[in-house]
């Protein structure tokens, strides 16, 4: 399975910017989870948002700014970030579990940077 995220960059804070991933090599509509991650510089990796068997799931930081969706037809996830804080800079990953007992793939990543 391959990811590849596009759609960070530079915003000013209160901003909104879109993430998408696409996935080959494996469908999302019958995978066991999709989401986004996020790393900031000397920080650890940090799970933002996932869809894991149709639950979707929120890091508190995130609650009621980002929106996790996915596009089963396209094989496409995507991250709706709105109202965005300096405290959002990070490189934002996009990762796809096939089943329970699988290791995620994970995308490359793209830098978003939150700056005026």
């Amino acid at each position: 399975v391959q990811l590849v995220e596009s759609g960070g960059g530079l915003e000013q804070p209160g901003g909104s910017l879109r993430l998408s991933c696409v996935v080959s090599g494996g469908s999302i509509f019958s995978s066991y989870g999709v989401g986004w991650s996020r790393q900031a510089p000397g920080k650890q990796r940090e799970l933002v948002a996932s869809i894991i068997s149709g639950t979707t799931m929120y890091a508190d930081s995130v609650k009621g700014r980002f929106t996790i969706s996915k596009d089963n037809a396209k094989n496409m996830v995507y991250l709706e970030m709105k109202s965005l804080k300096a405290e959002d800079t990070a490189v934002y990953y996009c990762w796809h579990i096939s089943d329970r007992a699988a290791l995620a793939s994970w995308g490359q990543g793209t830098q978003v940077t939150v700056s005026s």
